[in-house]
C-alpha cells in the first residue's frame, strides 16, 4: 500500500511540473467600490503609502473638455477629493508620488502645467517656469523634481530644487524624453528617443549622461522601475517579424540580464514589485468580464483574474500600487451599454 502511494504521489508531482508556468493561476483579486465621476473617464496614476493611503488621478471627458479626477484610499473605501485649488476648471491629472510626508501630482491646467502638493491635509500649487506644448511625465523625490516635454524649441527637461527652477541638457542626439524616474535628487533616470533608437539616460547630481543600457534591437521603452536596493527593472517592446514581444532587462548592481517573459505585447507601464518581491502588471484579458494580471518571477509567470463583473464587455486596471501587504489597482470597466466608468481591485487584505 506505502508503495502505491508512493507511486501516485510522484505521478501529481510529476503532472504539476509539466504544467505551463504561463497557465498557472493565482488567488483572485476582490473589487472595491469607487463613488462614480462622469464617464467615460480616463486614469493616470495611482501612488500608495500603506495600507492605509493612496492616491488615484486622471480626468473625466467633459462636454466642454477633460476636467481632474482625484481620488483618495484610506485603507476602507475610496473617495473623491475636490479640495486642491481648481477643482472644477478644465485640466487633467497626471503622475503621483509621495515624496516625504507629502503628496505630489502633476496637473495640466488649461494647458499651463504645475505641481499639486499636499501638506498637513492642504494643497497648494507650484507652477512651470514656462509653458510647454506637450508634458510628456513628472517625477519627483526630496529635492528634486522634474517634468519632460517639449515646447516650440524641442526637447525641455525642467529641474525643480525646492526653490528654484532650471532647464537641463541632456545628451547630443536625445529628440525626445518619452518619460523619467528618480531614486533620489542625485539619481533619476530617463527614457529617451534618438535617431539610432530608443536610450536610457542618468542624471548623476550634476548632468545627464547616456546610462549605458542596450534595450533590445528595434525596441522601445516603456517604463523603468527604480528600487531603494539599488535594482533597476527596464520595459518595454521588441518588434521582430512584423510582431511586437514584451521584454525585461534587469540589473542587480553589476550586470543586466534580459528576458522575455510571455506576456504579448503587453506594456509595462504600470509595473510594481509587488509585497511578495514578484513584478506585477496588468495584462490584455481573455475575458471580457474580468481583468487579468501578470506575475512574474524570474523565469516563472503566471496569471490571475479579478472579480467577475456581470454584464461588462472590457475590465482594463490601468495603474498598480504596492498598499502595504496588498496590491491595489485603479481603472475603468465598460458595462454593456454604457460608457467606461472606474473600478479598482484588491490583492490582498481584508475582504
Amino acid at each position: 500500500m506505502n508503495g502505491i502511494r508512493a507511486v501516485v504521489i510522484c505521478l501529481v508531482i510529476a503532472c504539476a511540473a509539466l504544467v505551463s508556468p504561463a497557465a498557472a493561476v493565482t488567488p483572485n483579486w476582490s473589487a472595491l467600490p469607487v463613488p462614480a465621476a462622469a464617464p467615460p473617464v480616463t486614469v493616470s496614476d495611482l501612488a500608495a503609502r500603506g495600507p492605509r493611503e493612496a492616491w488615484a488621478t486622471g480626468y473625466e471627458h467633459a462636454a466642454d473638455g477633460p476636467r481632474p479626477m482625484l481620488y483618495r484610499w484610506n485603507g476602507s473605501s475610496w473617495s473623491r477629493d475636490t479640495g486642491f485649488p481648481g477643482a472644477g476648471e478644465l485640466g487633467w491629472l497626471g503622475k503621483a508620488q509621495f515624496v516625504g510626508d507629502e503628496m505630489w501630482v502633476f496637473r495640466n491646467r488649461v494647458g499651463e502645467g504645475e505641481i499639486l502638493r499636499r501638506s498637513a491635509g492642504a494643497w497648494n500649487a507650484v507652477p512651470l517656469p514656462q509653458t510647454l506644448w506637450t508634458y510628456q511625465d513628472f517625477a519627483a523625490v526630496p529635492g528634486a523634481a522634474w517634468v519632460v516635454g517639449e515646447d516650440d524649441t524641442g526637447l525641455k527637461v525642467l529641474h525643480y530644487d525646492g526653490s528654484r527652477w532650471t532647464a537641463q541638457s541632456t545628451p547630443d542626439g536625445v529628440h525626445y524624453v518619452m518619460g523619467i524616474t528618480a531614486r533620489t535628487a542625485t539619481d533619476a533616470w530617463a527614457w529617451a528617443d534618438t535617431s539610432s533608437g530608443a536610450t536610457v539616460l542618468r542624471w548623476n547630481g550634476t548632468v545627464w549622461r547616456d546610462a549605458n543600457v542596450s534595450p533590445p534591437p528595434n525596441s522601445n521603452v516603456h517604463t523603468i522601475l527604480l528600487e531603494p536596493s539599488g535594482r533597476v527593472t527596464v520595459g518595454g517592446s521588441q518588434y521582430t517579424g512584423g510582431r511586437a514581444r514584451t521584454y525585461l532587462m534587469t540589473f542587480d548592481g553589476h550586470t543586466w540580464r534580459t528576458t522575455y517573459p510571455p506576456l504579448g505585447d503587453t506594456h509595462t507601464e504600470a509595473m510594481v514589485r509587488g509585497p511578495d518581491g514578484a513584478l506585477w502588471l496588468p495584462v490584455r484579458s481573455d475575458r471580457a468580464f474580468q481583468s487579468k494580471y501578470a506575475r512574474v518571477d524570474g523565469v516563472r509567470t503566471t496569471f490571475s483574474y479579478g472579480p467577475e463583473r456581470t454584464n461588462a464587455i472590457d475590465v482594463t486596471p490601468r495603474a498598480l500600487a504596492r498598499a502595504g501587504f496588498s496590491l491595489l489597482s485603479f481603472g475603468t470597466v465598460e458595462i454593456y451599454g454604457s460608457k467606461p466608468h472606474l473600478m479598482s481591485e484588491r490583492l490582498g487584505g481584508r475582504p
